[in-house]
């Protein structure tokens, strides 16, 4: 083959990329990604696990989260929690923290368990959202 038909053929091959990249750009720029924030006391089923924020109680020791968990046996219950406060993404604290104790440590298939997870002193408006299963529901008061 000579120099020109390959020239030629990388130019084509080089615009039809970019022509498939713009088509891919135009496709993201119209998707409606849409966060749905629930109120506190709405169930949301994430895989196999069944969760409810029902409260939530922000002192200068703790941050403290009430919710409600059923559908696996013997999960971690705190496994999975978060809290967005102000930007930032926080785990929920370990449960021998000071000012703070965890009232279960796992979770029952049939029985729904409550359960209160800390997480650090926060003020203002905050987001608990839940991870499991690769989805994420999130509560807001």
């Amino acid at each position: 083959m000579s120099t020109r038909k390959l020239i030629l053929t990388a130019l084509v091959c080089g615009l039809a990329i970019m022509l498939a990249g713009g088509f891919k750009l135009l496709q993201v720029a119209r998707d409606d990604v849409r966060a749905e924030v629930l109120a506190f006391g709405t169930p949301a089923t994430l895989g196999d696990m069944t969760v409810a924020v029902e409260s939530l109680a922000q002192d200068s020791d703790a941050t403290v989260v009430t919710v409600t968990m059923s559908g696996v046996e013997g999960a971690d219950a705190v496994e999975g929690w978060r809290l967005l406060v102000n930007g930032e993404v926080t785990g929920a604290l370990p449960s021998d923290s000071p000012g703070y104790e965890t009232t279960c440590a796992t979770t029952r298939a049939s029985t729904p368990v409550t359960c209160t997870i800390g997480f650090a002193p926060s003020e203002g408006s905050v987001t608990v959202a839940y991870l499991r299963a690769g989805t994420q529901s999130q509560w807001a008061p």
